[in-house]
């Protein structure tokens, strides 16, 4: 259901003892999720990857999603990342989301409890009805693929 100001309201269930899913800054698009590990922490060797659990349930309206993305500064820091970013969370899913980490540096990496490891972005999306044709228009592009523009 939207509301003033671009804003919708979601119904969230946060088991963790993890403040709710929250933008950084007024002009942020995503929300830090914060690992929900309360028993011990998870190590995820070099290129080691693990389900995370976040303590959190959402009820998204129809014709939203829920995306899950790598956040920055655990990315260059310390090669952490996504496996399926951006991992997706249906409007119709109501289990507890998990994040995929995976650690793509050298070094193991600790994930802890209360950890910021992503960011979750809700936006609209559009449902496809396909029309199969013979011919589809063409463009100046045409059907040139990867790297036909050039590397400059």
């Amino acid at each position: 259901m939207e509301t003033s100001e671009g804003h919708i309201k979601v119904k969230i269930i946060n088991r963790s003892h993890h403040p709710m899913p929250e933008y950084a800054t007024p002009g942020a698009s995503g929300m830090d999720v914060r690992a929900y590990l309360p028993d011990t922490p998870v190590v995820l060797p070099p290129l080691g990857r693990a389900l995370i659990p976040t303590g959190l349930r959402i009820q998204l309206p129809r014709d939203y999603e829920c995306q899950m993305r790598p956040r920055s500064g655990l990315a260059i820091k310390h090669g952490i990342s996504l496996v399926n970013t951006p991992g997706t969370v249906d409007s119709d899913y109501r289990g507890e989301i998990g994040v995929i980490l995976i650690n793509l540096s050298n070094e193991p990496f600790t994930v802890n409890d209360g950890e910021r490891i992503c960011q979750m972005v809700i936006t609209r999306y559009t449902r496809v009805t396909w029309e199969a044709v013979d011919r589809i228009d063409t463009t100046e592009r045409g059907d040139g693929a990867f790297g036909h523009t050039g590397v400059n």
